[in-house]
């Protein structure tokens, strides 16, 4: 299959989630929470049927393989996909309160910084080297973090939380991608579904009655979890990390043209500059991956 097929599948997926909001946005006046467990809830309900309709041999194949593995290897994986549901919810459920409490330009800040903080935790968990180029984009980063933070230290913290939590999530996926990814979310959706239950009869609001509410729920788990996983792990098998890396960034800056140009987000020159630094990070972190990717295209010319 033609390589342009996979980078088609990968924009059209990192384009999907940079439309999060119209799914969120509509349903701001609803609890973060009851959010959470409707998506979680009807997610899981696609997820499982799906799976157990048009991939019950790769659920076979993982479960085979995980029982190939010796106990302690077992253990470990285990752990690593409890606690990557874990944090996977953290992140759900701070994205959410970004986008419908904070603002749409603070959650594009977190997918904006997240590659970054990514590479700065394998650093320091995997032991993964860093460039000075890219140590370069991190310092500006932070410089832009500091500016941000002014007159809007909460809406920093809080984009910080999504950022890092996916960041940690996509760490934690690195370590089980010897599973199906696709099976991977689904199991992973099914543990802290269990876990959640007591919060969700300590903590839920009344059953929503406007049909507003179940229109964009079924948007946020068809339009931008299943579908967009679909495509995701499809792109992901024809084009390689580097033009990943380069590609994820429609999700953030169509989040934030929409912010300023669609929800009319006002914003300060302080917060110009903060976020010109960031695109500037942004472009000295991947400068090295651009420079390959044109000089790769232009061979191929």
């Amino acid at each position: 299959m033609k390589q342009s097929n996979y980078i088609f599948a990968a924009i059209i997926t990192y384009l999907m989630w940079g439309f999060f909001s119209f799914g969120l946005k509509p349903i701001a006046s609803y609890p973060p929470l009851d959010i959470l467990f409707f998506r979680l809830y009807v997610s899981v309900f696609f997820l499982v049927i799906i799976n157990v309709s048009f991939r019950r041999k790769k659920i076979k194949q993982d479960w085979q393989l995980f029982s190939s593995l010796e106990k302690k290897q077992r253990n470990k994986l285990a752990t690593l996909i409890i606690g990557g549901s874990l944090i996977l919810m953290t992140n759900w459920l701070s994205f959410i309160i970004v986008m419908n409490n904070i603002s749409v330009q603070a959650a594009s800040l977190s997918y904006l910084v997240c590659p970054i903080i990514t590479t700065v935790l394998a650093f320091v968990i995997l032991k993964e080297q860093l460039t000075k180029v890219k140590w370069l984009a991190v310092i500006i980063s932070l410089l832009a973090c500091g500016i941000l933070s002014i007159g809007h230290f909460i809406d920093l913290f809080y984009s910080l939380i999504v950022a890092c939590s996916f960041a940690l999530y996509i760490i934690i996926q690195r370590s089980l991608k010897i599973f199906d990814s696709f099976n991977l979310l689904m199991t992973q959706l099914l543990i802290v579904a269990v876990l959640m239950l007591p919060l969700v009869f300590t903590f839920a609001g009344e059953i929503p009655k406007e049909p507003i509410f179940y229109r964009c729920i079924m948007m946020i788990v068809v339009m931008f979890t299943i579908i967009p996983m679909f495509l995701n792990n499809f792109a992901l098998k024809g084009i390689d990390s580097s033009t990943v890396g380069v590609l994820i960034y429609l999700n953030p800056i169509t989040n934030f043209l929409l912010a300023i140009f669609y929800y009319k987000e006002s914003i300060s020159f302080v917060q110009i500059m903060g976020y010109s630094l960031i695109f500037i990070a942004i472009f000295v972190f991947n400068i090295q991956t651009i420079y390959k990717l044109t000089t790769n295209r232009r061979k191929v010319l």
